[in-house]
């Protein structure tokens, strides 16, 4: 999480802040095993018993495979999900595997959290992404690459763009490819920035005001669905 993270401590407000993410929600898990194997999966957030322990869906079989012999007890376990609240804000809290359950459905049993941390998708948090999208500039369209976001902006990778005449404060729309989970997503903005890199130009974004509930759902993407 970013420094400007908040880290949620006493045992009341942590309860609290951890009761906002939803039942059924997607959240994703890092696992990590005693050798230093890393692995990254989206699940599902079942609930919670205060003081006790957080129970999540197992991963999908099909998507675990061979790591599955490692989520087992002691295993630790990094949690992140997008709680419900007037800003969105992503929760994340890092705990270990106490046991898995098989009935009634496949379930590992958390312990409960010590501290929780919490970072708003409303402040200019810049988030590092690999996100393909269309970019149209003065009518036309060009293939491009969104190699990080923020609330406020982002950062464009357009192969082949130093032919395209680019000018500082020329209005564009980037247009999400459906592959990414958010189909129709259209966002404006105009460029502020303008530098040639190998292959290509990259130009900074600013996103205008009415895009703001769209980036934060690209945002919310980018944070907890990024295990697909």
């Amino acid at each position: 999480m970013p420094s400007s993270a908040v880290k949620i401590e006493t045992a009341a407000r942590l309860q609290r802040h951890l009761g906002l993410m939803q039942a059924g929600s997607t959240v994703t898990i890092d696992i990590s095993t005693p050798a230093g194997q890393k692995a990254k999966f989206r699940t599902t957030f079942i609930g919670y018993l205060p003081k006790q322990y957080v129970l999540i869906q197992f991963p999908d079989a099909n998507k675990v495979g061979a790591f599955s012999q490692f989520i087992v007890q002691g295993a630790g376990v990094t949690v992140r999900g997008v709680i419900e609240g007037q800003e969105g804000a992503v929760a994340a809290f890092v705990s270990s595997v106490k046991q898995t359950i098989q009935l009634p459905s496949k379930m590992i049993v958390l312990g409960f959290p010590k501290t929780l941390t919490m970072q708003s998708l409303r402040k200019s948090v810049r988030i590092d992404t690999d996100i393909s999208a269309k970019v149209k500039i003065e009518q036309k369209y060009w293939q491009s690459l969104i190699t990080d976001v923020s609330i406020n902006g982002c950062q464009l990778l357009i192969d082949n763009g130093e032919e395209i005449s680019l000018v500082k404060d020329t209005e564009i729309e980037i247009t999400l490819d459906s592959n990414n989970g958010l189909a129709n997503v259209v966002l404006l903005g105009e460029i502020c920035s303008i530098k040639n890199v190998l292959n290509g130009v990259s130009i900074g974004v600013k996103f205008g005001d009415k895009s703001r509930n769209d980036v934060t759902k690209l945002l919310t993407q980018v944070v907890t669905l990024e295990a697909e």
